[in-house]
């Protein structure tokens, strides 16, 4: 259901609605008219304030659980907030001190990644989110090495220094001279192509017998080719840490929600399908609840943002997942704050 337009309201109306949902955002619970009409300054009546309530609630902006006699804002209610009454600050200084040194700390881009997905979780008090982009480095070169009888270890280096390594299980009949053989021959047909440039030319000289290679080093090539692509399919695009941050005593009271939540972050793809929106979007983008199928049954909310190279690229998208009474105004800025650092940090 469309939220109505924010001038479709009274000023009366669109007071009590923001107090309603700031209430709820701060606490989680419903908000009744008796703390309205007591701690918000409105100087209405408690039945006053309930007749603004069932028009809010008529409009679909606000529901009423039926344990509670209060109101809680409707996920179309949040997208008005959200879009047209949020007031979007900075990150404090001590959350941009802590952005700026953990995503800057030395080492290799992957541990980088992850820090960042669990310090988006350690702030928001959600949980945190990276979709890792795809690694389409050139090659430099290929090395196997017999780790015993029945394996083999494969080193991958890439031209900018990066160093993959994958375990082989062979036969025993697959070692020996062949693996240098095999060695030579991938170093020489990968050096300046991706993995998957790579991988087509070989397979191709291969179907076609255009290779020199004898048997047994055909067969490992092939092999290796066919483990590294059925790997780099299965590996996960998306890191998620903090997912017991979910688990609040707030969450624990609608058991079956978080249950479904954790269901919806274990499958990684689902998840990565939906970060892939914001891949196309200039800045940060929000999803609540039910906007989205995937996490329609969870009521959670994404807050996400692209994160983007130093010659304007997107090459991921982070961000967190939580429940729809998520601080909106405090985590959007640091999500958006975050991807910037991030993009510096990839270069």
């Amino acid at each position: 259901m469309a939220s109505p337009p924010l001038t479709e309201l009274t000023d009366r109306a669109r007071d009590i609605f923001r107090l309603v949902v700031e209430g709820y955002l701060d606490s989680g619970q419903p908000v009744g008219s008796k703390t309205l009409a007591g701690d918000s300054g409105l100087n209405l009546s408690p039945a006053s304030i309930r007749s603004v309530l069932a028009e809010l609630e008529h409009r679909g902006l606000l529901s009423a659980p039926h344990t509670s006699a209060g109101r809680m804002p409707t996920d179309s209610g949040l997208r008005l907030f959200v879009d047209a009454m949020m007031q979007v600050g900075e990150p404090t200084e001590r959350e941009r001190a802590a952005i700026e040194q953990r995503i800057a700390e030395p080492g290799p881009i992957e541990r980088a990644l992850e820090e960042t997905s669990a310090l988006l979780s350690e702030l928001s008090g959600a949980a945190g989110m990276v979709m890792v982009p795809p690694r389409e480095s050139r090659l430099a070169q290929v090395s196997l090495t017999a780790l015993d009888a029945n394996r083999v270890l494969a080193v991958l280096v890439a031209e900018d220094g990066h160093v993959e390594n994958r375990i082989l299980a062979l036969s025993a009949a697959a070692l020996g001279t062949s693996l240098e053989q095999a060695s030579n021959y991938l170093t020489a047909k990968s050096a300046g192509r991706t993995l998957a440039e790579a991988s087509r030319r070989i397979e191709h000289e291969i179907a076609t017998g255009r290779t020199a290679l004898d048997d047994a080093s055909r067969d490992l090539v092939s092999r290796g080719l066919a483990t590294w692509s059925h790997d780099a399919a299965e590996r996960p695009v998306l890191i998620v840490r903090g997912q017991a941050k979910l688990l609040d005593d707030a969450a624990l009271a609608d058991i079956e929600r978080v249950r479904s939540l954790l269901d919806d972050l274990e499958s990684k793809q689902s998840v990565a399908e939906l970060l892939e929106n914001a891949r196309r979007t200039e800045a940060t983008r929000i999803f609540i609840g039910s906007e989205n199928r995937l996490f329609s049954l969870s009521g959670s909310s994404v807050i996400a943002a692209p994160y983007r190279a130093r010659d304007g690229k997107v090459v991921g998208v982070l961000g967190v997942i939580g429940p729809t009474r998520l601080n909106y105004a405090r985590v959007v800025p640091m999500v958006d704050f975050t991807a910037r650092q991030l993009g510096k940090r990839i270069g």
